[in-house]
């Protein structure tokens, strides 16, 4: 009995030891991962210190360009100097969705468009686009050359004849609404020209899908290129339900992000993906 005592206590020690042993080792493992987590947050921190400015209030001066890429010129009426000097929100923002709900950010977007949206559910992909391109020319007083096709009919609905007469921003808003009712990806997919090449890609290019029975589309807000000829760009989108256009992230490419390597092939975006092939443009 007794030698069966001593052998249950010297067990009973052992394992005590085991378990130490593993627990030392356990503490130490995560030691070591939280100090690869650290230096993994260090890095990227570093990255986007270098590409963002936090303070910037639209996306010129919110988002630099890499070492080596500088912004492609662009005169002072086209429609890319209008989305890089596109109003943004306080930094770290979430999007809001038309009911005012907010969209929870999965790493899917770096910035948020200060721009209303309505409080109807309207303005998804395509309509942030047309939207984003309304705005433009009715700030040019383009009023005449402000106009999107129907999907039944596959004419176009121009502003001026809507108004009658009445050019105010406030029929400009109803106009815009009366066209997301109307018009989606299909219709502005046709409406646009295509582009051949990826490497000749423009701010205020789209990259659409038609899709069925739902397609995608976002907007190219700024392009740089480096001394080799390589571009880069950004893009925005709104999304379904309605809500705010945002900034897309790089998923694929961190060191980058926001900013996307204009390459044929397939573009991964957060929440779609595109060919090169997809590309467009707006005829001016």
């Amino acid at each position: 009995m007794r030698n069966l005592t001593i052998y249950s206590i010297k067990n009973t020690v052992f394992v005590l030891f085991l378990s130490l042993i593993v627990f030392a080792c356990a503490e130490e493992k995560k030691q070591v991962v939280q100090q690869t987590k650290d230096i993994a947050l260090q890095q990227v921190t570093e990255i986007e210190d270098n590409l963002i400015n936090p303070n910037g209030k639209t996306i010129q001066e919110r988002f630099n360009t890499p070492k080596n890429y500088t912004r492609i010129p662009l005169e002072t009426t086209h429609f890319g100097t209008y989305l890089r000097n596109l109003p943004l929100k306080s930094f770290n923002s979430k999007v809001k969705y038309f009911d005012g709900r907010e969209k929870y950010n999965n790493n899917v977007y770096i910035s948020v468009v200060d721009m209303e949206i309505g409080t109807r559910d309207l303005q998804q992909c395509a309509d942030a686009v047309m939207r984003l391109r309304g705005e433009f020319l009715f700030k040019q007083k383009r009023l005449q050359d402000i106009h999107f096709t129907f999907l039944s009919d596959g004419k176009p609905r121009y502003f001026k004849k809507y108004a009658k007469g009445d050019h105010s921003y406030k029929k400009f808003r109803r106009y815009m609404n009366y066209i997301f009712a109307y018009a989606n990806t299909a219709s502005l997919r046709k409406e646009l020209a295509k582009v051949n090449n990826i490497n000749d890609i423009q701010v205020g290019d789209v990259f659409i899908q038609q899709g069925n029975p739902y397609g995608h589309a976002v907007i190219v807000v700024d392009v740089a290129k480096n001394a080799q000829g390589e571009k880069i760009f950004m893009i925005a989108q709104s999304y379904m339900p309605a809500q705010e256009t945002q900034i897309l992230v790089n998923k694929q490419n961190a060191t980058l992000s926001p900013w996307y390597k204009a390459k044929e092939g397939t573009l991964h975006t957060p929440e779609w993906t595109f060919e090169s092939t997809d590309l467009r443009r707006f005829k001016e």
